[in-house]
């Protein structure tokens, strides 16, 4: 049980966020009023009645909760970062919101799971788009009708022998003859593209109106738009001739001078971080240049037994759990990827939740603020700690975290990242990263727990960078940079 004052505090913050952010990720006017009102502490889902309209009724205002919820959400980001005067002081209200939305995704999973066991609908996981979403479709068992496309024949009155006996055959209650399908689907997609179309405009206006100016400038070379990278694309080719271009993604690229760093990595029940719950945590420190500090343990006993520490040291693994209902649905992808079963993982058995546990927040914070921490993907990790961890967000803004990525070393300095038809840019999940860096043997894989996955990620990091040196690329070419390197907001180089 999680301490519930902060919610009220989160709420207190309202004032400050209606003023800096009117409307949501979709262009709506943002309710605040709504979101005044919304018990975040005990949960916004609905909790239907045993009927099967109740049923349908409930998911249908959760899926519009959720839909409200997360375009809040997906605007607190750029309304927090870009907030200048800082006149929004806490990142509370967003983590508060996506604590409450984690578990009303829980509640329209039981639902759905729940119109299954009842033969309302059959539930089928499809991608559609940038994301993964439920599609509801009429129950095999029983005959749909032919003229309701997407309505679920429940009077019993087909003729047809039912395979099973349904809730309707098995109860008193007068049931309605039909559910609709067609307004209780997911559009998690639809939105998310219709939102990203939006982006793709925006900066389509903004590319053009910079063009415009610097056609409009005389001195052209200078103009927004109009500079030429220094040193020309070519500088960051590798050893093949191949020259990725550069992107968002290289402000992460460390600089010549980087050395006490902290790797880490979390594995989660989903990659929604406003959704799904952090389960594990790994992390462990190695020096890039100077020796391993004097004192620290010589050995480190990883799950897989042929992992060496080396230069590691400071290794910490970190178990959280789930709710209840999370576990009792269980969750066979992530427990095929990791290993974890969440229906072992219920804060019932003794587990706590990362986001109930502010002491264990404010530990990990205090080791992301004290170095540079480094992920590989890590936008993945800084996402979920920006609604995860008290006060990451206030940190980060402030410049006290700097963030590096071994993904973009892998795409920008590694020779073997050569673009193949099934990678266009090459190769470069940690698992092929490490394995071209010698971090792991060519017979083995990536373990996708957090301790293990963080030694590899920083003992290719540590050889790719040796082998940088020597051959004067990379931070030490002639487009790298001094310091640490990385992403710190608030530091110009």
């Amino acid at each position: 049980m999680t301490d519930r004052a902060w919610f009220d505090a989160a709420k207190g913050d309202i004032p400050q966020w209606a003023a800096s952010m009117p409307k949501d990720a979709d262009g709506t006017t943002i309710d605040w009023d709504w979101v005044r009102s919304l018990d975040l502490a005990h949960g916004v889902g609905t909790i239907p009645e045993s009927t099967p309209q109740s049923i349908h009724d409930a998911l249908k205002a959760d899926y519009a909760t959720r839909e409200h919820l997360e375009s809040i959400i997906a605007q607190c980001n750029s309304t927090f970062m870009t907030d200048y005067d800082r006149f929004i002081g806490s990142y509370r209200l967003p983590r508060a919101l996506a604590y409450a939305n984690r578990r009303l995704n829980d509640n329209i999973n039981t639902l759905l799971h729940l119109g299954e066991q009842q033969h309302l609908w059959v539930v089928s996981r499809e991608r559609r788009g940038r994301t993964t979403v439920a599609v509801l479709r009429p129950y095999s068992g029983s005959r749909p009708s032919n003229d309701d496309q997407g309505m679920l024949n429940l009077s019993g009155e087909t003729g047809d022998a039912s395979a099973g006996n349904t809730a309707a055959e098995n109860s008193d209650v007068k049931f309605p003859t039909t559910v609709a399908l067609d307004d209780i689907q997911d559009r998690t997609a639809a939105i998310l593209d219709a939102r990203a179309e939006r982006r793709k405009a925006q900066r389509f206006q903004k590319r053009a109106g910079d063009a415009a100016m610097a056609r409009a400038n005389l001195s052209g070379a200078t103009s927004p738009g109009g500079a030429a990278l220094p040193g020309g694309a070519a500088a960051s080719g590798n050893a093949t001739g191949h020259h990725p271009k550069p992107d968002w993604r290289d402000a992460y690229l460390p600089g010549r001078d980087v050395d006490a760093v902290m790797g880490i990595d979390i594995e989660t029940t989903g990659i929604d971080p406003a959704r799904d719950y952090i389960i594990d945590v790994g992390f462990e420190f190695m020096n890039m240049a100077s020796p391993r500090p004097a004192g620290e343990p010589e050995t480190y006993a990883y799950e897989q037994g042929y992992y060496a520490a080396g230069d590691a040291y400071g290794q910490s693994r970190l178990a959280f759990g789930v709710p209840p209902e999370n576990a009792a649905l269980g969750n066979a992808l992530i427990a095929k990827l990791t290993g974890i079963d969440v229906r072992g993982r219920s804060s019932e058995a003794g587990y706590r939740l990362f986001d109930e546990w502010p002491q264990a927040q404010a530990g990990l914070l205090a080791r992301l603020t004290q170095q540079p921490y480094v992920a590989h993907n890590a936008t993945f990790e800084h996402s979920w700690f920006m609604l995860n961890v008290a006060g990451y967000a206030e940190s980060y803004r402030a410049g006290r975290i700097t963030i590096i990525d071994t993904l973009p070393m892998s795409r920008q300095w590694d020779p073997g990242a050569v673009p193949t038809n099934e990678h266009p840019y090459g190769d470069n999940t940690l698992d092929a990263y490490a394995k071209r860096q010698g971090a792991l043997d060519s017979a083995h894989n990536e373990r996708h727990l957090g301790l293990e996955d963080s030694h590899i990620m920083l003992v290719a990091m540590k050889h790719h960078l040796a082998a940088l040196k020597a051959q004067r690329k990379g931070p030490w070419g002639s487009t790298g940079r001094a310091g640490v390197g990385g992403k710190s907001c608030g530091r110009k180089r």
